[in-house]
């Protein structure tokens, strides 16, 4: 069952259906909770509601979820980090869709500073996590290294022994 928001959060075509948190939370795979967790910290946009007050969600908010979700889970990102992912992504849609080519020359420099900017802030997230595993990597391979070592010496050991 689908319904529109309400007339403060009319969707962009009449047409557009809205899903009710039971269904978004089946599509993604999450649980109601963690939807309103999300809202609550700010990686969801608050949804509209229906008279009754039952969140309506749209299929950018069912996109947004999923983002949230591979981040999450493929990149180990804290819930903050993905905030800051998700807005900077957002950022730089409106940038795209406000970006005119016959704008004057400044005002598209300054759009294009901005989404370097946004751009070299989530590079910076990512070049965090990077070193963060290849310092974790680097620690393992040392004990793969002294577990070695170790399993040589007892090699070495057995065939003094049976000599």
């Amino acid at each position: 069952m689908t319904h529109r928001r309400s007339a403060l959060a009319e969707p962009e075509s009449a047409e557009e259906a809205y899903l009710q948190i039971g269904e978004v939370a089946e599509r993604t795979s999450v649980t109601q909770r963690t939807l309103r967790f999300y809202e609550e910290k700010g990686l969801l946009r608050p949804p509209g509601r229906m008279e009754g007050g039952f969140r309506l969600y749209s299929e950018d908010d069912v996109r947004r979820v999923e983002q949230i979700k591979r981040l999450q889970t493929l990149l180990g990102f804290t819930l903050a980090e993905i905030k800051e992912m998700v807005e900077a992504e957002e950022i730089k849609t409106q940038i795209k869709a406000t970006y005119r080519r016959d704008a004057e020359i400044s005002e598209r420099r300054s759009k294009l500073n901005k989404a370097r900017e946004v751009t070299r802030g989530q590079v910076a997230v990512i070049d965090q996590k990077l070193l963060a595993l290849q310092d974790m990597k680097a620690h393992l391979d040392e004990k793969l290294t002294q577990y070695e070592t170790w399993l040589e010496h007892l090699d070495e050991q057995a065939r003094t022994q049976h000599r």
